[in-house]
């Protein structure tokens, strides 16, 4: 695949060529987060086509960022591990001088994040379903499934007992995990109801939270 180029070797000109193009840092952001298939990648980034999720990956192979693993995965090489103080750097400057605005909040999005930062140390040892009711977006109602390494967002009751009912809107979901606010400012606030058991509430505060949560806006 060719990419359009600056003419110059200058190395910050070449590694914008492939890196600065439209998508592709999130891509690589889920990767590191854990995403190895097609449907898990795009799952983090849920407004790419699929054409172009297929190009971009192709693009990232190409350049020896990403291999194919058995059983159709995707996986960073060791070229593409080096990123992740890159993509660490964006994220933190991202946090400390960006706003959040209402077109920057997806639910979706944001849980699909959690799940992939919850830790298992973080949980009970064993599975966790937390149910989301949003005020606000396409989608009104999330299922979150905490069982590492297989946690996932469903947007359909999984079958299982619910151990935690959260109520919000999406711009406070986000800003929740963005550590914006703390879970309890939220909940005293009405800006967020939880209802479970307390030891469970006290294990949401702090479950999966963005890594960029402790970044001081400017």
């Amino acid at each position: 695949m060719q990419v359009r180029t600056y003419g110059q070797y200058c190395p910050v000109a070449r590694a914008t060529e492939i890196l600065a193009m439209r998508w592709t840092p999130l891509i690589v952001r889920n990767l590191l987060l854990g995403a190895e298939t097609f449907s898990e990648i795009q799952d983090g980034v849920p407004g790419i086509p699929r054409t172009l999720l297929s190009q971009r990956l192709r693009l990232l192979e190409q350049h020896g960022i990403v291999e194919r693993t058995p059983g159709r995965r995707y996986a960073l090489t060791v070229a593409g591990r080096e990123l992740e103080s890159v993509v660490e750097a964006l994220g933190t400057w991202g946090a400390r001088w960006l706003e959040i605005g209402p077109q920057h909040v997806d639910a979706g999005v944001t849980l699909w994040s959690l799940c992939r930062q919850a830790e298992p140390d973080e949980l009970p040892r064993r599975r966790v379903v937390i149910r989301f009711d949003i005020s606000d977006g396409p989608r009104r109602h999330f299922w979150v499934v905490l069982e590492p390494p297989e946690s996932e967002v469903c947007v359909r009751p999984p079958g299982y007992d619910e151990d935690l009912v959260v109520r919000t809107s999406s711009e406070w979901l986000a800003k929740w995990h963005m550590g914006r606010i703390s879970l309890g400012q939220a909940m005293h606030e009405g800006l967020m109801r939880v209802e479970g058991p307390p030891n469970l509430v006290r294990t949401l505060a702090t479950l999966g939270l963005s890594k960029f949560a402790a970044v001081e806006p400017a």
